[in-house]
């Protein structure tokens, strides 16, 4: 009966190890760290700065490089002195990179949406720029902003990281608002009596 019992312990080893080795599994690809629902936040002098919310977060440590996905998306939040929220930053993907020299870079992409709460401007994008250590966004994609002033479409912006003073790079008005990152746009020359204001 021992060795019975020990032939087949030693038949499940061997078939056990034969089967791993035949499987080639890339851990390029394997993140070391996942986190479900997951909540940061960046405090100064005990006052909340800055605050991000993630349905996951995957860590991937490379050489030189540990950088983190967010499949699902985010939101960030950046608060005013007083504690209100002045900046919410959503997107469908993000990624934050950590490299070997201490820089530290944030990417937004997929549908980008930043809105100043308290300016009551809102830009989208489909690529957004954060460097931590400049504390400013950015983008080289087209870029469409609502304000109540009225709307500004161009190719390439810049701002502080709470979006209170943006500039858009390559303005342009020709009253057509591009409906994607392409040739296609809808033009209505013949009605256009002003500025293009944001369908509420």
């Amino acid at each position: 009966m021992k060795i019975a019992t020990a032939c087949a312990v030693a038949i499940m080893v061997f078939s056990c190890k034969g089967k791993l080795h035949e499987e080639d599994i890339d851990m390029s690809n394997v993140p070391v760290q996942t986190v479900d629902n997951a909540f940061y936040v960046q405090t100064q002098n005990g006052e909340v700065k800055m605050r991000m919310e993630a349905v996951r977060m995957e860590r991937y440590d490379e050489d030189s490089l540990v950088f983190e996905l967010f499949p699902a998306g985010f939101a960030v939040y950046a608060f005013t002195e007083t504690g209100d929220v002045e900046t919410e930053i959503t997107s469908d993907n993000a990624r934050h990179c950590k490299f070997e020299d201490g820089r530290e870079t944030w990417e937004a992409f997929g549908n980008v949406v930043v809105r100043n709460i308290i300016k009551k401007e809102v830009m989208e994008t489909d690529t957004l720029f954060w460097d931590r250590q400049t504390e400013k966004i950015w983008t080289d994609c087209y870029v469409k902003m609502y304000s109540p002033d009225g709307f500004m479409q161009g190719y390439g912006m810049e701002s502080d990281q709470r979006a209170r003073n943006s500039v858009i790079f390559r303005p342009f008005n020709n009253y057509g608002i591009i409906t994607r990152d392409s040739l296609a746009v809808k033009v209505d020359s013949i009605n256009f009596i002003g500025p293009f204001l944001k369908k509420s």
